[in-house]
């Protein structure tokens, strides 16, 4: 499954925010192979999305409205996606377009009324939820394919449970920074003898002091870290004593998750945010190599940064977007580099410089502290 469409109101900081993640025309000789469904040569997706952009402006937040909006969709529990309501007194919706290896395209298209009460939950009634579905054809693209979508009858269902249970699992792995999350969750029930050994090889390329990873016997998911003469312990993937590594380091668990879950086709979609923060460059783009290898056919990431060197990475233009708050209203955007950067030759990284993407933190307040200064 890979993620087409989305459109979101009144979630967290979003109000009639969209991402897309089609793209119009086959790159020739792209450092990216097989960006379109296993079956459908047409029907490309972005299989990539590296998403910049200046602090506060939605990139982990996005990544939490898309995780409630699969838990919703999995799990037919509203908890997941009311809470992210960022007004509860308006009218909050979504839409999302998700494609599958059956060549089928599903919209998921929800309504939450506005509370008369805000003291009181959601009711069942409350929610409003269509599915619509279209077989994707041998020559479709996404453009073509959602037109025909569109005009089609919603699959009958007598509430949103019965709507959701229409629409075929999800599987997805979001990964957020350790000190936000305060817990890194390691696969335990899949293959713990590959996440060990993912995870000393990612810990020794971020830390050249740590001498082996080892499980620990008789306690399940649990590993030792040998750096110097001290052990720091690791059990149901939290790190017992984090004080004795680096923020980088610590982070290195969950990169090592996502690799391991990658190689075991754990997953469809990936959401990395800022887990290279804390991180030197170079780890950061070798990661980010590694990931573009594993991902497998009809996958798909959505990767954070703040590194502009990943930006002369060789990687297509429409794999790149940028998130934007605007100064006037308030409201949040993404803008794709391909849309302002036809032609492969323009450097991607003067254009973000030169802040051709509107994308750049204001640094206007800081200079007036030194303004403020000299007024003294």
């Amino acid at each position: 499954m890979v993620v087409m469409y989305v459109r979101m109101d009144n979630f967290l900081l979003f109000q009639g925010f969209e991402l897309s993640m089609s793209y119009p025309k086959k790159i020739v000789r792209s450092s990216i192979s097989t960006e379109h469904l296993s079956q459908r040569q047409n029907f490309r997706y972005k299989k990539l999305i590296v998403l910049m952009g200046a602090n506060a402006t939605g990139k982990t937040a996005l990544g939490k409205v898309l995780m409630g909006i699969f838990n919703f969709i999995n799990k037919k529990n509203s908890d997941h996606i009311t809470k992210l309501i960022n007004n509860p007194n308006k009218e909050a919706s979504f839409i999302i377009d998700f494609a599958y290896s059956n060549n089928r395209l599903v919209r998921v298209e929800t309504i939450i009324n506005s509370k008369k009460d805000i003291t009181k939950e959601y009711s069942i009634n409350d929610i409003k939820v269509v599915v619509k579905e279209e077989q994707i054809l041998q020559h479709d693209n996404y453009e073509k394919c959602i037109s025909r979508l569109i005009n089609n009858k919603a699959l009958q269902a007598d509430s949103y449970i019965e709507a959701l249970e229409k629409v075929p699992p999800l599987s997805w792995k979001f990964e957020y920074p350790f000190a936000s999350s305060g817990r890194q969750q390691a696969i335990r029930t899949l293959n713990t003898e590959l996440f060990g050994q993912v995870l000393e090889k990612t810990l020794k390329a971020l830390d050249p002091r740590i001498q082996k990873v080892t499980s620990l016997p008789n306690i399940d998911n649990a590993f030792g870290i040998f750096r110097d003469n001290d052990v720091i312990l690791i059990e149901d993937g939290k790190v017992i004593n984090p004080e004795k590594l680096s923020s980088g380091t610590v982070e290195g668990i969950g990169i090592a998750d996502i690799v391991s879950a990658m190689i075991l086709r754990a997953h469809d979609f990936y959401y990395c945010d800022e887990k290279f923060s804390h991180i030197h460059s170079d780890p950061e783009k070798a990661f980010l190599s590694l990931f573009i290898e594993l991902l497998g056919p009809d996958e798909q990431m959505i990767f954070t940064s703040h590194n502009s060197d990943v930006l002369e990475m060789d990687l297509p233009k429409h794999s790149f977007a940028f998130m934007r708050r605007d100064p006037v209203d308030n409201t949040v955007s993404c803008v794709y580099a391909s849309d302002y950067l036809k032609k492969n030759t323009i450097s991607l990284k003067n254009a973000v410089e030169n802040d051709l993407f509107g994308s750049s933190p204001d640094l206007s307040k800081i200079y007036e502290i030194e303004e403020s200064r000299v007024e003294q």
